[in-house]
């Protein structure tokens, strides 16, 4: 129990001599020459005196720390620390120690049954992936020290917010050499050192991140050297700097992020096109310039996802207005199924969401280059959603993202507008019309979706009618009971295949294989086709009408 002289001491480090307090610091070693100063010859006890409040973590650290251990130096540093600090959960748990990191991530994965991957060699970096029942994930990540120690490593991070550790082994005892509990709880983001920014300045983009994540107000120096060191961005790699802004569109508040990036220019090397989007000025039924509208898109998307509890890394602050009630009424039963959805691993680095924000931002990029016309009073842009996907495509690919993620990416914008076909002309999607969309949609339909959503709420804004909202929602949840509540309506099982088609009807190879197998499947889809036989004779009639 701390006495009345140590509760001014809550949250450090002291040194006692003879019960008497004669140094405090962050740590240990702080604690430690902090006596020293005076009382060099003696050698003192040093000991941490609780928080007021104790801090909350994940009951992976207690299950992690039994698996491994005691004589082990294992420490939990950075996000997940200052997140218990807040009282937040954290998904993403990063953990420092001195020896071979890759072997503890690997025993952890076999341990919990997660899926391991070897991030760094050179580094020895190791992460090990846990997906819970309901498709959220839980990310381990295991590296050794930066320096010879826990305090050389927090030395060496980026800002004093992230430069905190716990030992897994005694979690209430802070390590905080650089102050960052008392910037956290000022609301300030502060650098660890005076070159942070130049010795990384992909930090840039995380200092920006983190102080829309967190609303924090940046440290007069810590603002300056940032926009000092914009003009350094062209010196990391693509890659660097590409996984840095996919943690920003992941992250909380991603248009706030966007904006203050915009106003540094340092979108510049990343997403040289989308300065662009300003020249594109509102016009009916847009109520927005394009720029605007596509981070209003991106607010609208951010509010949908946590109305749907979509991915954890989003609070839930939506309001209850009538859209929210419509969404939840229409779609709220398919949350399980969107997490699931989510859960997909594309690339360990990236969630399928920050895909889906990502082509949020780029769904209207073709409006740049398109001429627009008027059709019925509105501005419309030709094949925008095609000449759309082939620049996003290009972009994603020039960012160095998987083939996989490329395709993701060209399929949402390619077909963003697809669902508004629908709710535009009052239409009930049938079985056919469900099989049709997500034969061409594939697996980014609940994605398509979802952009569609936000895209026709930031295009009118307080404009928007009710019934036309109404609609659109009721149209998208059709699409959805179809896909997660009777795939079988619109994926039957194949009852014929080309090799079969071209013995019994004596046919060679060529489209038409491809042409009769498309017109079979949708016969099945409305339930015209049900046998072999059938579809046999169906070929046959529709051979015949095409001669």
């Amino acid at each position: 129990m701390s006495t009345d002289k140590e509760i001014g001491f809550s949250g450090k480090w002291i040194a006692k001599l003879r019960g008497k307090i004669v140094g405090q610091g962050g740590s240990p070693k702080q604690a430690l020459q902090s006596a020293q100063r005076n009382r060099h010859k003696e050698i003192p006890e040093i000991s941490f005196i609780p928080m007021e409040k104790e801090l909350a973590f994940s009951p992976l650290i207690k299950e992690i720390s039994e698996l491994l251990p005691r004589v082990k130096e294992i420490y939990l540093v950075g996000g997940a620390v200052r997140d218990a600090l807040l009282d937040r959960e954290s998904k993403d748990l990063d953990f420092a120690l001195k020896g071979d990191a890759l072997k503890i991530a690997r025993k952890i994965a076999n341990k919990l049954k997660g899926s391991y991957y070897n991030m760094d060699d050179e580094h020895q970096t190791g992460r090990v992936i846990l997906t819970d029942d309901n498709g959220s994930r839980t990310i381990l990540d295991f590296s050794v020290f930066r320096g010879n120690d826990i305090e050389d490593d927090l030395g060496k991070r980026d800002f004093t917010i992230n430069a905190m550790a716990v030992n897994i082994h005694s979690p209430v005892e802070l390590i905080d050499p650089l102050g960052g509990l008392t910037d956290l709880l000022g609301k300030q983001l502060r650098m660890c050192s005076n070159k942070s920014f130049t010795d990384d300045p992909v930090r840039i983009y995380r200092a920006i991140r983190m102080a829309a994540r967190y609303q924090l107000k940046m440290e007069a120096d810590t603002k300056l050297a940032l926009k000092e060191s914009v003009s350094l961005l062209d010196k990391p790699s693509i890659e660097r700097l590409r996984d840095e802004l996919f943690k920003i569109l992941e992250s909380l508040k991603p248009a706030t992020s966007l904006i203050a990036l915009d106003m540094l220019k340092a979108l510049d090397i990343t997403l040289p096109e989308i300065s662009k989007l300003k020249m594109v000025e509102a016009a009916y039924p847009h109520t927005m310039n394009a720029w605007e509208h596509t981070l209003q898109a991106i607010r609208t998307l951010e509010e949908i996802l946590n109305l749907l509890d979509i991915g954890y890394r989003h609070d839930n602050e939506s309001g209850g207005n009538l859209i929210s009630g419509l969404l939840s009424l229409q779609l709220g039963r398919y949350r399980k199924n969107f997490n699931e959805h989510f859960s997909q691993i594309l690339n360990t680095e990236r969630s399928l969401l920050s895909l889906l924000y990502f082509s949020t931002l780029y769904h209207d990029i073709a409006k740049t280059e398109l001429p627009s016309m008027i059709e019925n009073g509105k501005t419309r842009y030709p094949d925008h959603e095609e000449v759309g996907a082939r620049i996003t495509k290009k972009r994603a690919q020039e960012l160095r993202l998987s083939n996989s993620e490329v395709q993701r990416i060209w399929s949402i914008v390619h077909h963003h507008g697809r669902v508004r076909h629908f709710s535009r002309n009052d239409i009930v999607p049938t079985s056919l019309d469900a099989y049709r969309f997500f034969r061409s949609t594939d697996e980014s339909g609940v994605e398509v979706i979802l952009l569609s959503i936000a895209d026709l709420i930031a295009t009118y804004g307080s404009a928007l009618p009710q019934d036309k909202i109404g609609a659109h929602i009721a149209a998208c949840r059709v699409l959805l009971e179809f896909y997660w509540e009777t795939p079988e309506k619109i994926n039957p099982p194949e009852i014929i295949d080309g090799r079969v088609l071209m013995r019994k009807l004596r046919l060679g190879p060529g489209p038409i294989i491809g042409k009769l197998l498309d017109a079979i499947r949708e016969a099945q889809v409305l339930e015209e086709v049900t046998t072999e036989e059938e579809a046999l004779s169906f070929a046959r009639d529709f051979i015949d009408q095409s001669n």
